[in-house]
């Protein structure tokens, strides 16, 4: 009796929106995750080593052991990385949020506004 009411908070915990949600933002984020390694690794990182002539900066900068190009490189794929996701992403969506919320003022304004007209027009009946 005891497990099938564990059971039971068990199965509310997992039919939560929340875990659902994380679930696929997790599905969601390794996905894109792919896209954005393609993006680098084919498009950005070739165009940059077409400039350096060479495909990464791991043989930069080599003190024995110590490979400082194999930084620079991380580096370098973490900034473009962060720029695709920026640009593709983070500012479309932004400008989208941003007419989104620009159509629900006007919105909310056009409502209002109109409000206020049927209750002069119902005032102005009334005399």
């Amino acid at each position: 009796m005891v497990i099938l009411n564990h059971m039971q908070g068990f199965k509310n915990f997992l039919l939560r929106g929340n875990v659902i949600d994380l679930a696929v933002g997790i599905i969601m984020g390794t996905a894109f995750t792919a896209v954005v390694t393609a993006l680098v690794q084919s498009v950005l990182m070739p165009a940059i080593s077409m400039l350096v002539q060479s495909p990464n900066f791991d043989s930069f900068l080599v003190f024995g052991q110590i490979k400082v190009g194999v930084f620079l490189t991380a580096v370098v794929n973490f900034l473009l990385i962060a720029a695709a996701v920026y640009f593709a992403v983070v500012l479309p969506v932004e400008k989208l949020n941003a007419m989104a919320k620009k159509n629900k003022v006007e919105e909310k304004e056009d409502t209002e506004l109109s409000l206020l007209k049927e209750i002069r027009d119902s005032l102005a009946t009334k005399k």
